[in-house]
């Protein structure tokens, strides 16, 4: 490894660790957006027990995520510590998403086993392949700035694949099925499986880790105890929980939203391409927009300003929803895409914040927990995405919503409250986290400059 703090980074390294973010949002994105409705809608299964499947496997993340950064932490290899990961589990992820769709005909019984355990061995592999990846961007350079960079770089990858999902997954399960969404749905997931395990490979070939810890002895006690003493990070951690539960539940009740409220039937609206199509692309499209100029933002204002500003605004434009008639859909893309552009700044802000503490942390500690950082970067995010997909599953259940059937006043309610209102909520105290968030540019530069000394000493 190298420790050269004035080092830019090359277009094509920057680029190759975006497209591994590219490579996890072909399922991520599938997870957020249809995971919820395959399983209610095409496998057959009740919302409430896919709920309490979100809910109840939780339990594995809350010991894989940590074990998996505490791994790669201690991981010595001609690759680096957290390159080698990204090389060995492409394969897995890529089979294992793909069986999540396979649609075996099973008993209803035997259908949310399959659910149950294709799920749990999806989210190993997500964990085994991501926290390596995410902890690469603390040490692919010393610098803040070029972490920022590199950041917005992986943004407008992961986003430019969650814009093909949004856009192409319901005409692709169309055609590909020949009107059978269960075998569209599977051939669409064979065609993205290829694609992410290709874009983790060049993600690999194209990077380089930079940063060698300064600490000698192995200690995962010590390691958690400067992990818990890291303020900046505790803050970011449960600012991530109520972000992701966001996510989880605005994505998880967007179909619902637009198939039984809007009356989406999915009829062609223009060329190839329904309601639901258009109004995911173009809110995609606004979103990577908005990733573009984090840049520009973060010339300006602080890190920490930008992330409770934004985060505001975006909940107010979700909580409007509930208040516009289902026929005024031009209204809804148009707010919706406004929502999309005031948010995209913040998932590139909020890593190079994650790779901040990274540093904050080895400054006042003397030790360096990359991976247990990014560690909990991901358990944050799929406690918040299992917990809010969760409630969403529950809450439907709750308020009588049954599959493919007309709604009553009472689902629909629910499904508008799920779409604006409850996701709103829960942006607003994800802000709130961010307040207590204490690291700032002058911070930065003071310890920057202290831990070129150390890892030049």
């Amino acid at each position: 490894m190298e420790n050269n703090n004035s080092e830019k980074l090359k277009f094509s390294e920057k680029l190759g660790y975006g497209l591994g973010d590219g490579a996890s949002n072909f399922f991520f994105q599938v997870f957020n957006i249809f995971l919820l409705y395959y399983y209610t809608d095409i496998f057959g299964l009740p919302a409430a027990a896919v709920g309490t499947m979100f809910l109840v496997t939780k339990a594995v993340d809350a010991i894989s995520d940590p074990v998996m950064g505490l791994i790669a932490d201690r991981t010595e290899s001609r690759w680096g510590k957290f390159r080698p990961y990204i090389l060995w589990v492409a394969v897995p992820y890529g089979v294992l998403g793909y069986a999540m769709f396979a649609n075996p005909d099973l008993s209803e019984s035997g259908k949310l086993i399959y659910a149950y355990v294709t799920y749990t061995l999806m989210m190993l592999a997500y964990t085994a392949i991501n926290v390596p990846y995410s902890a690469l961007l603390g040490v692919i350079s010393p610098s803040s700035e070029e972490r920022t960079k590199v950041s917005s770089y992986r943004f407008i990858c992961a986003f430019l694949a969650a814009w093909l999902i949004g856009t192409f997954v319901t005409p692709l399960k169309n055609l590909l099925g020949g009107g059978n969404e269960a075998l569209g749905f599977q051939m669409t997931m064979a065609i993205f499986a290829v694609a992410s395990v290709v874009l983790f490979w060049i993600c690999f070939a194209t990077t380089k880790e930079r940063v060698a810890p300064t600490q000698e002895k192995s200690d995962i006690r010590l390691d958690l105890k400067a992990m818990a003493a890291n303020g900046p990070w505790v803050a970011l951690f449960i600012s991530g929980i109520f972000a992701l539960m966001n996510v989880a539940v605005r994505n998880g009740s967007m179909v619902y939203y637009l198939k039984y409220y809007v009356g989406d039937d999915g009829s062609r609206m223009f060329l190839i391409f329904d309601k639901t199509a258009i109004f995911i692309s173009l809110g995609m499209l606004a979103f990577v927009i908005g990733v573009s100029l984090t840049k520009t933002l973060c010339t300006y204002f602080e890190k920490r300003t930008l992330m409770i500003a934004l985060t505001v605004g975006n909940a107010i434009t979700m909580a409007v929803f509930y208040i516009i008639p289902p026929d005024q859909y031009w209204l809804m893309l148009g707010v919706h895409c406004l929502g999309s552009l005031i948010i995209g700044p913040t998932p590139a802000i909020v890593w190079a914040m994650y790779a901040d503490t990274a540093d904050y942390g080895e400054w006042k500690t003397g030790r360096r927990t990359t991976g247990l950082v990014f560690s909990s970067v991901l358990f944050a995010q799929k406690m918040g995405l299992a917990v809010g997909a969760g409630l969403a599953g529950v809450i439907l259940g709750w308020f009588g919503f049954i599959a493919n059937e007309v709604q009553s006043e009472s689902s629909l309610a629910g499904i508008r409250f799920l779409f604006s209102i409850f996701p709103a909520i829960l942006s607003v105290l994800s802000a709130a986290a961010i307040i207590f968030y204490t690291i700032n540019k002058a911070t930065i530069a003071t310890f920057e400059k202290e831990l070129a000394e150390r890892h030049a000493g």
